[in-house]
């Protein structure tokens, strides 16, 4: 055979093989997760012709990891910037040639002060000798001047051997553009959450609320602060989020709600001169999640409808719908310009269940282009399997969900099945793609994440509906999810398992002391005992239940899964962080030690230093780690 003729067929082998090896991939794995890098508008400049975004990814071990970038709205001149160690933006100055942020380092103390860094490079001008720090900073309308939240004390000099308990405190610290001139301003208010300038840039709108320590009820307060000293608008008798200033200046707009729980969830507005608030939008079939005015005059409001967000504009007291991403969310309300001479120029961060998170901004035909590409080259070397917005009639309520199916699903063929009731519980899962769901899809389960009543998205009704009922109505929500999923056929109804965090947490440390139907569960950083957890958590819980506990226990013992551990035959696995004080580790740790006395299937693994939930990817990954394993071993 000639030279010729061996090559020929070699080519032809070669050939026929690239498509096979083009087209091979694999299940999404944990080493997808630490590396898929994902992309958040942050700030457009002035001239309209600038984004700022972030552009995010893992790693093996350490903390996330960051990257700022520069594009141009039409998707061009996109280029990262080499920007001080330390140093993270929020936004344009006002002549568009600089960023400022917060800047930690060593000129610092690793305090992070208010900073300056020119686009062109060099170091970071610090404006700010605060000596506690910043926590955040807004330009003026006018650009001349920043308006500053931190805590106004001095540190202990002791801190690195004591603690002293006591709430937290932010006040306003107002300082030129050039770094002269800086004050507090209203040093009476040091509960500040929220602050927001008026259009004229002489004074801000302050919101604070009640701090945990010393205060069983929550109630906010709005202000307008000025040099001259406070100016009181109104007092709310629950929670509020987000401010800012309607069209003309005259009127105040801010998230709040009239519900027992504690998630502000409608618009409301009040006069600046002061009055009574009202709901503008009492019949919202939805959630109003995020607030936000332009120094134009436009309010822009987040909106949870289901799974879906979507951008709508708060205008003539009445939301009217604006910016929707197709088969996915918008996720926040828009980043623009901050001083009010600029072009009004909105970028989006929108994602979908098969991309992440990426900067969009809005075409002549009022729809959003999508003009980065975060993430798509990890991407495109894994499997992933469909994903479904479905809908069933729960016991007392219509419910919806979202489901993650394996690549490679076969309908008709009853798979692996866990269900993932998500954190808050005032919160929702959104139409996006979700690490949690495809890791364990990648596992071959079908995945289920249930909105129970309580979630955000469905109406105020909705969201109240779990006040005093966490351990009960919740409960049915995610049992009949597993209930729809066994009916459809997707669910092996002897393969179940269950995983929560958070709230998720609870509502897996609860189900299995009420049902045996799982093989498997996991609970991350879920509360156990509602008596303990209410008091000692960092920030107020009464969105669970008001009444006070040394007055009648029983209410928080009736769901609380420490006092049912007996009933317990599922195999559990608890995951803790040792820092958390959102819910302090004890709460797993009681839990596993009732359990373990019993002899039961239990394990529990804490993390060294980490929150609520950890922030350095070498326990992400264990994390992870754990969950696969105890899958594996106890739903096979």
């Amino acid at each position: 055979m000639s030279t010729r003729q061996i090559f020929i067929p070699a080519i032809l082998a070669t050939a026929l093989c690239l498509p096979a090896r083009a087209a091979e991939k694999h299940p999404y794995s944990v080493n997808d997760w630490s590396s898929l890098h994902s992309a958040a508008a942050v700030a457009v400049a002035p001239h309209g012709g600038t984004i700022l975004y972030r552009v995010d990814y893992g790693g093996f071990k350490g903390l996330e990891n960051h990257q700022w970038w520069l594009i141009q709205p039409n998707g061009s001149g996109n280029r990262q910037l080499k920007l001080a160690k330390g140093f993270d933006p929020i936004g344009f100055t006002a002549d568009g040639t600089s960023l400022y942020g917060v800047y930690h380092g060593k000129l610092t103390k690793e305090r992070g002060q208010l900073a300056v860094e020119n686009l062109q490079g060099g170091s970071p001008r610090i404006l700010t000798h605060l000596p506690s720090g910043i926590f955040s900073a807004q330009l003026s309308p006018d650009g001349t001047r920043f308006a500053v939240l931190a805590d106004p004390r001095r540190p202990d000099p002791l801190r690195n051997v004591r603690i002293i308990v006591t709430n937290p405190e932010t006040s306003v610290y107002v300082i030129n553009a050039n770094g002269t001139g800086g004050a507090w301003w209203c040093p009476s208010l040091h509960d500040v959450g929220v602050a927001a300038w008026s259009p004229n840039a002489i004074s801000l709108a302050l919101e604070s609320s009640t701090p945990k320590i010393g205060h069983h009820f929550v109630h906010s307060s709005i202000d307008v602060c000025s040099a001259s000293g406070p100016r009181p608008v109104a007092t709310i008798a629950n929670a509020t989020a987000s401010l800012g200033w309607l069209r003309g200046g005259r009127t105040l707009a801010f998230l709040s709600t009239t519900t027992h729980v504690l998630t502000p969830d409608h618009v409301w507005t009040v006069p600046a001169s002061g009055g009574v608030a009202t709901d503008r939008t009492p019949h919202l079939r939805g959630s109003a999640m995020q607030l936000a005015s332009d120094p134009q005059g436009n309010t822009w409001v987040l909106v949870a409808r289901g799974v879906r967000l979507e951008v709508d504009e708060f205008e003539n007291g009445a939301l009217v719908p604006r910016y929707r991403w197709p088969g996915g969310s918008v996720e926040g309300t828009p980043v623009f310009p901050q001083v009010a001479s600029a072009r009004s120029s909105l970028a989006f961060t929108v994602g979908d269940p098969t991309h992440t998170a990426n900067v969009a901004v809005e075409r002549e035909d009022g729809k959003l282009a999508r003009i980065t590409d975060a993430g798509e080259k990890q991407l495109q070397s894994v499997a992933l399997g469909p994903v479904r917005v479905v809908n069933w009639k729960g016991p007392a309520t219509p419910l919806e969900g979202i489901v993650t199916f394996p690549a490679g699903y076969v309908p008709g063929h009853h798979y692996k099945f866990l269900v993932l009731p998500h954190g808050g519980p005032e919160s929702n899962d959104v139409l996006a793609l979700d690490s949690l769901s495809r890791l364990v899809a990648g596992l071959g389960y079908v995945v289920m994440q249930p909105e129970y009543r309580g979630s955000t998205g469905y109406g105020s009704s909705f969201l109240n509906a779990i006040y005093q009922h966490f351990g009960d109505r919740a409960y049915e929500d995610v049992a009949s999810a597993t209930d729809f999923a066994i009916a459809q056929g997707w669910a092996d109804p002897h393969r179940l398992a269950i995983f929560g965090w958070s709230a998720g947490g609870f509502m897996t440390a609860w189900t299995v002391t009420q049902t045996h139907r799982y093989r498997a569960a996991v609970e991350g950083a879920g509360i156990t005992d509602w008596l303990s957890f209410i008091p000692s958590s960092d920030i107020s819980q009464i969105d669970y239940d008001a009444r006070f506990p040394e007055h009648d226990p029983e209410p928080f013992l009736k769901f609380s899964a420490v006092q049912f551990a007996d009933r317990v035959t599922t195999p559990l696995l608890i995951l803790d962080g040792t820092a958390d004080v959102r819910v302090p580790t004890f709460q797993g740790r009681e839990l596993y030690i009732l359990l373990a006395e019993q002899k039961k299937v239990v394990k529990q693994v804490l993390y060294p230093g980490s929150p609520h939930f950890p922030v350095l990817w070498q326990q992400r990954r264990d994390v992870w780690k754990q969950v696969s394993d105890w899958l594996n071993r106890y739903n096979p």
